[in-house]
Order: C-alpha cells, then sequence, then structure tokens
C-alpha cells in the first residue's frame, strides 16, 4: 500500500523516511569528515562538491515528504501511547524538520556567499543570492554546525525512543515505520 492508513505508514513515507534519515547521517558524516581535510587532499574539492549537491536533494526530498505528508496524513497515535509521549513525538518532529531547514538554508548562505551558483553534480544549478550579511559564511557555517549536531542528537534520540517503545513498552511503534500493520 503506498498510501498511510490509520494503523500503519504506507511505502512512499517508509522510503522518504529512511531515506532521509540515511541521508542526514551520511551528510554529517562527510561534513565531519570535510572540513578537517587539507587543500592537497585529493578530496578537499570532492567532498564538499557531493555534501552540497546532495543537500540540495535532501532539500527536494524534504518538500516532497512534506506534500505526501499533506496529501497522506500519518497514522494516529497507538492507544497505549501517553499523552506527554504524543506531545514529545510532535515537537522532536518538529524539530527534526526545522533543523533540517535550518541546515540546508545555513549551507546555501555558506555556499553562494561569494556570489557563484551551487552546482548539483551537474545536473542543474541553485542560483546564488550573493552576500546577504556581514561574515555571512561565518555566521551560517556557526549556524549550520550547531544545528547539524542538533540534528544528530535529535535523531538519535528519536531511534532510542523507537527503540524503547519495540523492546520495553513492546508495542508496534518501530514496525509501523516499516510499514508493517499492527
Amino acid at each position: 500500500m503506498l498510501k498511510n492508513s490509520s494503523s500503519h505508514y504506507g511505502v512512499v513515507s517508509v522510503v522518504l523516511h529512511w531515506l532521509v534519515a540515511l541521508v542526514v547521517f551520511g551528510l554529517f558524516a562527510a561534513g565531519f569528515w570535510m572540513v578537517d581535510l587539507s587543500y592537497y587532499s585529493q578530496w578537499y574539492r570532492t567532498v564538499p562538491h557531493w555534501h552540497k549537491s546532495i543537500g540540495i536533494l535532501l532539500a527536494i526530498v524534504m518538500l516532497l515528504r512534506l506534500l505526501w505528508r499533506f496529501i497522506s496524513p500519518p497514522p494516529q497515535s497507538l492507544a497505549s501511547h501517553r499523552p506527554w509521549e504524543k506531545k514529545t513525538s510532535a515537537i522532536v518532529q518538529f524539530c527534526l524538520y526545522l533543523a533540517i531547514l535550518l541546515l540546508v538554508i545555513s549551507g546555501y548562505l555558506i555556499s553562494t556567499e561569494d556570489g557563484r551558483p551551487i552546482a548539483v553534480f551537474g545536473w542543474f544549478e541553485v542560483p546564488s543570492l550573493g552576500a546577504l550579511f556581514t561574515n555571512q559564511a561565518d555566521i551560517a557555517g556557526l549556524v549550520h554546525e550547531y544545528v547539524a549536531y542538533s540534528l544528530i542528537t535529535l535523531a538519535l534520540l528519536h531511534g532510542v525512543a523507537a527503540l524503547k517503545h519495540h523492546f520495553i513498552d513492546k508495542d508496534h511503534t518501530l514496525k509501523r515505520m516499516f510499514g508493517r500493520k499492527p
């Protein structure tokens, strides 16, 4: 089933969820690695290009994910979930989306301060707005770094919560995230 039902996630939501998770962790690892590359490293230009290209593609996937969420709303919370769990889940999910948005915007501001567009694997270019404020790349760089660490922390907590539901509460929360029916 492609669409979400009231009891579980459909294939599209599952694929988008796990694709975004994989890309976010991959971009974090690449970003962590590339900041220490020297000018003489064979990866000095390649990894930042990939990082930017995949970051732009992630932004597109996130737009599709939000559109899909509107077309196919997520399943209802399980009856066994406590009110505080439902509230915390909603807040964390909002923060995850917000963090990805902030990462994309700050990454764009870092990359385009010099007026050059972002080339996405040679497929297309995202035009530059140039320097919009003083020290744009430095300020956006700090935002990018701190938000990246915050996003990874939230994503890990999100994963730990899913494991808690699976192994301690023994409910179907994690199974639903793989598209399985309760």
